[in-house]
């Protein structure tokens, strides 16, 4: 049986070129004791995938040129050798960027029996949501009528961390491009703020007017003048969670940093970065807690999904330019 998969062959300088991904294919070696053979039919692309193609190490591994890309998918078992896993059980593994996948059963988990779509599991109730409820609720310590600022607010993350904080009684206030996305937020109960045509000091002045007594809680998606600006308005004891910093993901040289850093000090606040595999035993907590909510449709996650392994690449590349709603999916 072959797979095709998506590979690179070279390292890219700034915002990669769509001629940079190859798709490739090649004969499944036999299926060893221990190994399971999966069909996907769900991929994930996420914009941390953009610092594995530099061949630098940093708090995971770097592609491996010329071998198969790698990313959450979820897929049907088509063939077993681990006691763990028959014909037809769905799963979810890290070997996306692929049709066929073939890993050791110990590289792959059932799905959950929630009532929800699978793809569900890559979004809403997979890393993207898990990592919304980690920076809230763990590194940021969210309160009951914390003050919410979330940057990158209509994305898979951010649309999540916007939902979890206003149930938290606050004013939540995100940051957003797209016009359709600000008027998603401002559906929900959240003041919405488009960082579109804005330098900081005009983004900063735009936070102060949706919320003039400052924030309690930054989630910080972005970086750059979405940073400077959330510094201009914070409260006392804020507590900033660093989720991620897609404006400099392809960055071709090294960025300025906050010019206000010393808010931090003026303001007496906590700034700290996570990745949230290292809080992944929060992840059954969250499911727990978040899935039932999921499934009743009190939670209002969206996806944006491309068709086909060929596109796995142009869904990749256009988490860059903000043509996401939510969760950015490929169907199989």
């Amino acid at each position: 049986m072959h797979s095709r998969y998506f590979t690179i062959h070279e390292h890219p300088q700034g915002m990669p070129d769509r001629e940079l991904f190859q798709l490739e294919a090649a004969e499944l070696p036999a299926l060893q004791e221990g190994e399971v053979r999966i069909r996907n039919t769900w991929l994930s692309v996420d914009p941390y995938m953009r610092g594995r193609m530099d061949g630098v190490t940093t708090y995971i591994e770097p592609f491996t040129l010329g071998k198969p890309l790698e990313g959450a998918a979820v897929g049907e078992v088509i063939e077993s050798r681990d006691s763990r896993f028959k014909e037809g059980d769905r799963v979810r593994h890290m070997g996306g960027w692929r049709d066929i996948a073939q890993l050791p059963g110990d590289q792959v988990e059932p799905l959950p029996t929630f009532d929800v779509p699978p793809q569900a599991y890559l979004g809403v109730l997979g890393m993207p949501g898990t990592t919304a409820w980690v920076g809230l609720n763990v590194i940021a310590d969210m309160q009951e009528g914390d003050n919410v600022l979330v940057s990158a607010a209509g994305g898979a993350v951010g649309s999540l961390a916007v939902q979890l904080a206003k149930a938290k009684g606050g004013t939540v206030v995100g940051i957003a491009g797209d016009p359709k996305k600000l008027e998603w937020l401002e559906s929900h109960g959240i003041k919405a703020i488009s960082y579109r045509g804005k330098d900081a000091r005009q983004l900063s002045e735009a936070l102060k007017d949706a919320c003039p007594e400052g924030f309690d809680v930054y989630y910080e998606n972005v970086g750059g003048d979405c940073l400077e600006a959330a510094l201009d308005n914070l409260r006392v004891g804020a507590r900033i969670a660093i989720c991620g910093m897609i404006s400099r993901y392809n960055a071709e040289g090294p960025a300025a940093g906050p010019a206000n850093l010393a808010m931090l000090l003026i303001r007496r606040a906590r700034m700290q970065g996570f990745i949230v595999f290292d809080h992944w035993e929060h992840h059954s907590d969250f499911l727990n807690e978040f899935a039932p909510r999921v499934a009743s449709g009190e939670i209002d996650y969206q996806e944006t999904v491309m068709e086909g392994l060929e596109s796995t690449p142009d869904a990749f590349l256009a988490l860059f330019t903000g043509r996401n709603q939510g969760k950015m999916l490929v169907k199989l």
